[in-house]
C-alpha cells in the first residue's frame, strides 16, 4: 500500500474531491485526519473510511482561523507524526467582469483560497522540516495556469496557490520535504453545482462545459484524488515543485 502507516491530514475533506481523496488515502494503508468547516459532512466522511475498514479521525476545522490551524496540525504531529498535508479547502464564486465583483467576496475567496492554505503550509512545514521528510499537496485549478473570464478573484487565488507551492518546494527542498500541486479542470463536485444552479438551465450549461473538454465529459473527485494520492505518496519521491494538470485535455 502506497501510504501504509503514514499519518495525513486533508482540510475540505467533507465532500467531493477532498472527501474522495481522504478514502483513497485511507485505503492505501494512511491514518487520515479529516477536517472540513462542515461536522457532519467531516464525520460522514469518517464514517465511510471506518465502514471500509480504515482509520480516520475528524476535526473541526477553519482554514482561515490561523491558530486553529496550527493547534489541529501541532497536535496530530504530535502524537502520530506528520507525513502528508493536503490542502485541498477552497470555494469560488458568483461569475461576473472584475470591476462588478464585491470587495468583499473577493477578500472572501482570497481568505480560503490563499489564506487557507498559507495556514496549512505553515503550520505542516516546521514538523516536516524537523523530521527530514513530508509532501505537501495543494489543490489549484486549471485557473491556476489559465485566466478564466468572469472568475477574476477565484482565478487570482488559484494561480496564488500554484506560484505558493512552487516557493514552498524551492525552500523546502533541502530539508527533504516536497511540495506541488493538483490543478483540476471542471469536476462534478458539489461546487460546480452551485455554480450551475446559478445559470437558467443548468444541464444544459453542464453538457456545453463538457463539450469544451476533447474527453467530453467533465472530471470525477476520484481521477482528481489519484493525482493527489500520486503527488502524495513515495512514487512522486523525485517530484516537487510541479503543477501537475488534471483536466481532460481542456488546456490543451
Amino acid at each position: 500500500m502506497r501510504l501504509e502507516d503514514k499519518t495525513v491530514v486533508i482540510t475540505g475533506a467533507g465532500a467531493g474531491i477532498g472527501r474522495e481523496t481522504a478514502r483513497l488515502c485511507a485505503d492505501e494503508g494512511a491514518r487520515v485526519i479529516v477536517t472540513d468547516v462542515d461536522v457532519e459532512g467531516g464525520e460522514e466522511t469518517v464514517d465511510l473510511i471506518e465502514d471500509a475498514g480504515g482509520e480516520a479521525e475528524f476535526a473541526e476545522l477553519d482554514v482561515t482561523d490561523s491558530e486553529r490551524v496550527h493547534t489541529v496540525v501541532d497536535e496530530v504531529a504530535e502524537e502520530y507524526g506528520l507525513d502528508v498535508m493536503i490542502n485541498n479547502a477552497g470555494t469560488g464564486h458568483p461569475g461576473g467582469p472584475l470591476e462588478e465583483l464585491d470587495d468583499e467576496v473577493r477578500d472572501f475567496v482570497v481568505d480560503i483560497n490563499v489564506n487557507g492554505v498559507w495556514n496549512g503550509c505553515s503550520a505542516a512545514l516546521p514538523h516536516m522540516k524537523e523530521q527530514g521528510h513530508g509532501s505537501i499537496v495543494n489543490v489549484g485549478s486549471l485557473a491556476s495556469i489559465l485566466g478564466l473570464p468572469k472568475q477574476a478573484a477565484y482565478s487570482t487565488t488559484k494561480a496564488a496557490v500554484l506560484n505558493m507551492t512552487r516557493t514552498i518546494a524551492a525552500e523546502a527542498g533541502p530539508h527533504g520535504v516536497r511540495a506541488n500541486a493538483v490543478c483540476p479542470g471542471f469536476t462534478e463536485t458539489q461546487m460546480l453545482d452551485e455554480y450551475l444552479e446559478k445559470r437558467d438551465d443548468p444541464e444544459q450549461a453542464q453538457k456545453a462545459m463538457a463539450e469544451q473538454y476533447p474527453l467530453k465529459r467533465l472530471g470525477k473527485p476520484d481521477e482528481i484524488a489519484n493525482a493527489i494520492l500520486f503527488l502524495a505518496s513515495d512514487e512522486a519521491s523525485f517530484v516537487t515543485g510541479h503543477g501537475l494538470v488534471v483536466d481532460g485535455g481542456f488546456s490543451a
